[in-house]
Order: structure tokens, then C-alpha cells, then sequence
């Protein structure tokens, strides 16, 4: 054995690494009819929820018309919509809390009244749609479930 190896375990470099020769092809792997691999066909596509956009009241939360008039205002809590705290340039870390601040040339202090603001556009947020819409009938399972139980007791 030569001195000229660092390490003089056995099997430690005892042959050449390299390649081994060609690898033999693999099998085809049986399938039933009608089922396609993914990588035929690209990856699977989620069944996700569908997704609408939706403008909420920023004092109670209610879900309001996406479009806002100018002298609209909340019909829960009774807010005006067109102000400062609706917009989607509200910002309370930003200069006079908007982030277009560049546009303004004074604070607009009661950032809850209404304003006559032309940068103004509403803050809308994108949900997920976890229910099915109601009926415009009101003749949804619900209801013919409760018409039932108060027909027993008639």
C-alpha cells in the first residue's frame, strides 16, 4: 500500500468514480384507461372559492354598494361614505393620514364627515364567497324547512 493516501481505511477510494455505464430505460408503468399522469397534461388546478369585490363600512363593518354617490351615507350606522376614512388613500402613518398628500394643500380634519375630496375613490376589498346567494324568491330551503315545522302545530 502506498503512504501517498490521506485516509487508509479500507474501501476508500479502492476503485475509480465515475459513471457506471448507461442506465437501462425504465419500464411503462401500467395504467388504467382514462386516467391521465400529470405531467401529461401540466398540474392540477385548485377548486378554490369564488372571489367577489365588496365595500364595508369602516365604523360597523356593513356591507354596502360598491359605488359610492357623494352624499351617500351608511344605512346601520348612518356614517357619511364619501370621507376620508372610506377612501383607499387613508393612511394613518402617512402625512395628513392620506397618501396622496402631495394633492392636498391642508388637512381635512374630521376624517369621518363628508368631503368633496376629487381624489377620493372607496376602499373595496376582494373576499372570498363562502355562501350561496340568497334567492330573490325567499322560498330557499330554510324556508320551506321552517314552513314545515310550523305546519305541524297548526
Amino acid at each position: 500500500m502506498s503512504d501517498d493516501r490521506k485516509y487508509r481505511q479500507r474501501g476508500y477510494q479502492d476503485e475509480p468514480r465515475g459513471p457506471k455505464g448507461p442506465k437501462p430505460p425504465k419500464p411503462q408503468q401500467e395504467r388504467a384507461p382514462g386516467r391521465v399522469l400529470q405531467d401529461e397534461r401540466g398540474p392540477k388546478t385548485p377548486n378554490l372559492m369564488a372571489a367577489h369585490e365588496v365595500f364595508r363600512c369602516a365604523r360597523c363593518g356593513n356591507l354596502l354598494a360598491v359605488t359610492v354617490g357623494p352624499l351617500d351615507s351608511c344605512s346601520k350606522c348612518g356614517v357619511d361614505l364619501h370621507s376620508c376614512i372610506q377612501c383607499v388613500s387613508f393612511d394613518t402613518s402617512a402625512r395628513w393620514e392620506c397618501t396622496q398628500a402631495s394633492a392636498l394643500t391642508a388637512r381635512v380634519a374630521p376624517k369621518d364627515a363628508r368631503n368633496d375630496c376629487t381624489l377620493f375613490s372607496a376602499r373595496t376589498t376582494v373576499e372570498r364567497q363562502t355562501s350561496t346567494p340568497a334567492s330573490a324568491s325567499g322560498s330557499g330551503p330554510t324556508n320551506s324547512a321552517r314552513r314545515a315545522f310550523d305546519d305541524l302545530f297548526k
